[in-house]
């Protein structure tokens, strides 16, 4: 179940219909998933795309920018976007020790595209978590397959998550974790923009974590840990990355991207030496930005919009919420794994949760909240205007 499921409202903003980074409109998600029980040798982890266009996002490149809170991760293609400011290809998550075939074959399928006149490169961005104690990392089993299978998959509906895609071996705060996403838009009045975010969900000390501001964590403790006999509480990273249909121009895409960091400490992220926590968001409100091409240069001149800084704020409101809320539907949305030194990384349930909100003194009715567990109803938001 997701957060707004268990009547978990994070923050005051409203979410968009699917409450998914797709609510952006031509915004696309894929998975492809490895995973095998074999113990001896277990595969468990995957490829997640974002395309950022219902065109090929070579065509017509958006405009983005990124930031590092800790930079214990890596992620190629970001130094173009911090030059430039543009992304001009799909984005890519994975594991750590995946990061070479994915940017590989995304430049395959570019190259499969390209027309024979064009000079033209190609630096795809793809990010990554570690999911050492879950998969056999250092067997390397994304091949170029996966990273076609998500593309295939990418699709602008509802978005998989948890146990999915590059999400697949990852934990969050000690309990399984992997991919989350939401969503808010804004009222007319503030500009009627669509803010999504997803997370590759990696990172955290099940002591700090914290559900609509309560230290839910505090109360979880009596549960088993996955790193009681190997490797470090809060040992991994987070990915994130933000779309927006605002117009904004780079240096305004990285302001958004900051906003990340924001959702994560509500959470009670942020803090580990040894977390990657890199993040990414990109715009798609200009249309008809120019892919480099030498062969055929473009216009001397383009026109360009600009959302004015004086309603960007509500903007940053909403990553910070969606961010907060995606890491949440992540962990809901996680599955019981077992690692190959028998390192068992359990879920956090919906009546797990809702115990701990129950033990902090969390407002809403529990009792009430758990019929509808076990009744589940749909709450849908309204459709965008």
């Amino acid at each position: 179940m997701r957060a707004r499921e268990l009547g978990i409202r994070l923050g005051n903003g409203t979410p968009g219909p699917l409450n998914a980074i797709t609510d952006v409109a031509g915004v696309r998600v894929g998975h492809s998933t490895l995973f095998d029980e074999d113990l001896e040798s277990p595969v468990r982890t995957g490829v997640t795309v974002i395309q950022p266009r219902a065109t090929l996002a070579r065509q017509e490149p958006c405009f983005a920018g990124c930031h590092v809170l800790n930079g214990n991760g890596d992620a190629s293609g970001l130094e173009w976007i911090r030059e430039a400011g543009l992304l001009s290809t799909p984005i890519a998550i994975t594991n750590t020790h995946s990061v070479g075939i994915v940017r590989d074959t995304l430049i395959a399928v570019e190259q499969d595209q390209r027309e024979d006149d064009e000079v033209y490169w190609c630096m795809p961005v793809v990010m990554e978590t570690y999911d050492g104690l879950l998969n056999d990392i250092w067997g390397q089993h994304v091949t170029d397959v996966q990273v076609r299978e998500a593309l295939d998959a990418a699709t602008d509906g509802a978005v998989e998550e948890g146990s999915v895609g590059g999400g697949t071996g990852m934990i969050c705060h000690e309990f399984k974790g992997g991919i989350g996403t939401a969503s808010r838009w804004l009222s007319e009045d503030q500009g009627g923009w669509v803010v999504g975010a997803l997370v590759q969900a990696n990172h955290g000390q099940r002591r700090e974590l914290r559900v609509d501001g309560y230290p839910v964590g505090r109360h979880l403790g009596h549960l088993d840990s996955p790193f009681s006999t190997h490797g470090t509480p809060g040992m991994g990273s987070i990915v994130v990355v933000i779309a927006t249909d605002a117009p904004l121009l780079p240096h305004q895409c990285q302001r958004l991207a900051q906003r990340a960091s924001i959702g994560i400490a509500r959470t009670g992220g942020g803090t580990e030496d040894s977390s990657g926590d890199i993040f990414l968001a990109f715009s798609t409100g200009n249309e008809g930005l120019p892919a480099a091409n030498y062969a055929h240069k473009g216009e001397v001149e383009m026109p360009v919009r600009m959302l004015n800084n004086d309603h960007i704020t509500e903007l940053f409101v909403a990553a910070a919420e969606a961010v907060e809320e995606a890491i949440v539907n992540a962990l809901l949305a996680g599955r019981e794994m077992t690692g190959k030194r028998g390192e068992k990384v359990l879920a956090l349930d919906a009546e797990t949760l809702l115990t701990a909100l129950d033990e902090t003194g969390w407002k809403p009715r529990v009792e009430e909240l758990r019929h509808a567990v076990a009744e589940p109803t749909d709450d849908v938001a309204p459709a965008h205007p």
